[in-house]
């Protein structure tokens, strides 16, 4: 027998003890009442290219629930986790309106499927269409041009569809500006950076990635700094520890919460930190003259925070993947012999917290400056006052409580009064 047939007939033997040995997974509702966890073998990272952990590279900060059949992500065919019902009733963001104002969402790589994959999206959850055609979604690369485009990436191609569903969620009338980077470093990102804050009806950018601090951080902060427009940060997704956009003083960085509802309370809902969220003192951006807290004499991480667990996350539509559009391919995916998605998949991360406070920015529409904003308006935040996302000595930095704390910041959005 020869060597490739050989190969494709072990990965079919393999595949077919698969489909019996796996555990069958039930069909999940579109509404997950009380966000109950999804079965599965916890979560997955996305595997977008870069490793964020070299200097200069970024990783994008997403996660999705894994599939208790293998490697691969949890699929379904119908929505899962929460939507755009749950997000805005748990932020009071009801009936609140962006009035065409842009939210840009920067990331790398390309997502061939993005348009349409939003469309998906949207219609199944009752949403109006935002489209190229009608002025509402437009996608361009780190140069503003509508091409070329860069390569496609299937762990950022999950990303994008994450953080566009995210921005759909939370604020149904917001443009939608894709801006992709030609690779995951530092220079080609703030590159794109720069384009979504010279874009017309831009008041807010939203960067779902981090990579490591390093020599290089300090001058690229200048890309970052554009007065009047919200620019937003993923904290990270490991848990204590400080990655950088998030350390940038020209940012307002977002920690990540878990979000479940609260029968009884008067806000209906109830929010601890999540335990991937990130946290802690920067190692070279000077302190904010907006930030106060004593036990960094550094630049502290976060500033406020939104849902970003996956157990607890959004259901979003992507169907980017390497293997096309199949239910072997979906058992591919799952098992993860196959890379990207087909389909419903519920995730987070901070990946997840930073679109959603961009996007309450872009609801709010205040010409804002740094992250300094709702420092002067913790008032108008849910304060999260439990949970912990590492070893610090039982500090702040890395345990919630009244107040301030670095996890979960000044807290999380109630309304826009905060923004």
């Amino acid at each position: 027998m020869a060597e490739s047939s050989r190969g494709r007939t072990l990965v079919r033997a393999f595949v077919a003890f698969a489909l019996v040995a796996a555990p069958v997974v039930a069909a999940v509702p579109a509404v997950a009442a009380e966000a109950a966890p999804l079965p599965s073998g916890g979560v997955i990272s996305f595997g977008c290219a870069t490793s964020g952990k070299m200097p200069g590279k970024m990783h994008c900060l997403g996660k999705a629930i894994r599939s208790p059949k293998g490697a691969g992500p949890l699929l379904t065919s119908t929505p899962v986790g929460y939507g755009p019902a749950e997000i805005q009733a748990a932020y009071n963001l009801g009936g609140l309106h962006a009035n065409g104002r842009t939210v840009a969402i920067v990331d790398a790589m390309d997502a061939p499927t993005a348009e349409a994959d939003l469309a998906k999206f949207r219609a199944a959850r009752g949403l109006s269409p935002c489209t190229s055609a009608n002025g509402c979604f437009k996608k361009v690369n780190q140069n503003g041009a509508a091409s070329p485009l860069p390569a496609g990436d299937y762990g950022w191609a999950e990303e994008i569809s994450l953080d566009l569903d995210a921005v759909s969620a939370t604020c149904p009338d917001c443009h939608i500006l894709l801006v992709e980077a030609s690779s995951a470093d530092t220079d080609p990102l703030m590159t794109a950076v720069d384009t979504a804050a010279a874009t017309p009806g831009v008041v807010a950018i939203s960067n779902s990635y981090g990579g490591t601090e390093d020599s290089t951080i300090l001058a690229a902060d200048a890309h970052l700094n554009h007065p009047g427009i919200a620019v937003t940060a993923s904290s990270g997704d490991s848990g204590y520890g400080v990655s950088w956009p998030a350390s940038s003083p020209y940012v307002t960085a977002v920690g990540g919460t878990t979000l479940k509802k609260a029968a009884g309370t008067t806000r209906g809902w109830s929010e601890t930190t999540w335990s991937g969220s990130g946290s802690g003192c920067s190692a070279l951006e000077a302190k904010p003259s907006w930030q106060h807290d004593t036990g960094c004499a550094k630049r502290t991480v976060a500033d406020v925070s939104a849902v970003a667990d996956p157990a607890t996350g959004l259901g979003v539509y992507d169907t980017y993947n390497s293997c096309g559009s199949s239910s072997f391919c979906d058992l591919l995916l799952a098992l993860g012999l196959a890379q990207g998605a087909d389909g419903w998949v519920q995730v987070g991360g901070t990946s997840l917290s930073s679109p959603v406070i961009a996007s309450v920015y872009a609801l709010a529409g205040t010409a804002v400056t740094s992250g300094s904003y709702p420092y002067a308006h913790a008032g108008s935040l849910n304060d999260v006052t439990s949970g912990s996302n590492g070893s610090c000595g039982g500090t702040y930095l890395c345990t919630a409580g009244t107040g301030y704390d670095g996890p979960t910041g000044l807290g999380t959005p109630n309304g826009t009064g905060g923004f």
